[in-house]
């Protein structure tokens, strides 16, 4: 499907990502990730980037960055702060509200040359796009399903699975939300809804899936999320 034929939902949810992920590639091109600095001077200088040069302002969900054996932490883990070292792996993830839609991205940078740091950001990539294989032309998929299916991935690449969800709902900021313990919205065991249905206005949903791996025995891991296609 090219953005044309896309619903003007689908269509601002798409722009929304790629200003994020071109603000991640200008992040990376400025060398800002780089051995010495500390996880929260990298957050500022992410903000910063984001507001002088995207015009973003706002964020729905808290700015991450992990550096080493932070890269393990789930998304609600707090961390202490830490610098990045020579060799290590870096996760941003950040959800920027771009004219008033929701994006939510996540990248994994490798410091150094390590093979086995180069082979995990490459897996959770490589899983991402199968797992995004794997969900075309289903018209049915409760978020459960699909959970195990995101465990089974991982377990086949050899790792487990640090996320405490796989993924969640986008839309226009601030995007649907459920009861107190309702998982509804969530690719998580819970969740036994189908993924495919509509909203209460009769509109698609429209999923972000994100897959984190964890390399326990090296202590660390890596994270890739984006929209469903």
């Amino acid at each position: 499907m090219n953005i044309l034929s896309m619903s003007t939902a689908r269509r601002n949810l798409v722009s929304a990502e790629e200003k994020t992920k071109n603000l991640f590639k200008t992040v990376e091109g400025l060398e800002m990730i780089v051995p010495g600095k500390t996880e929260k001077q990298l957050n500022d200088d992410v903000v910063k980037i984001a507001r002088e040069v995207y015009g973003i302002k706002e964020f729905w969900h808290k700015k991450i960055v992990r550096a080493g054996a932070n890269t393990m932490q789930p998304y609600g883990g707090d961390p202490p702060d830490v610098a990045i070292k020579d060799t290590d792996l870096v996760i941003l993830d950040f959800g920027p509200v771009v004219s008033g839609f929701e994006a939510d991205v996540a990248r994994t940078y490798v410091i150094g040359n390590d093979p086995a740091r180069e082979k995990i950001k490459r897996d959770v990539e490589n899983a991402w796009q199968q797992a995004n294989a794997w969900y075309i032309g289903r018209d049915s998929l409760t978020g459960a399903e699909f959970y195990q299916y995101i465990l089974e991935l991982t377990a086949h690449y050899g790792y487990t699975f640090g996320g405490e969800i796989a993924g969640h709902i986008v839309g226009p900021y601030p995007h649907e939300q459920l009861g107190p313990g309702n998982l509804g919205l969530d690719i998580h065991p819970d969740n036994h809804q189908d993924m495919f249905a509509k909203d209460p206005q009769g509109h698609d949903r429209h999923w972000i899936l994100e897959i984190h791996f964890v390399d326990k025995a090296n202590n660390y891991g890596a994270f890739f999320e984006q929209l469903l296609t």
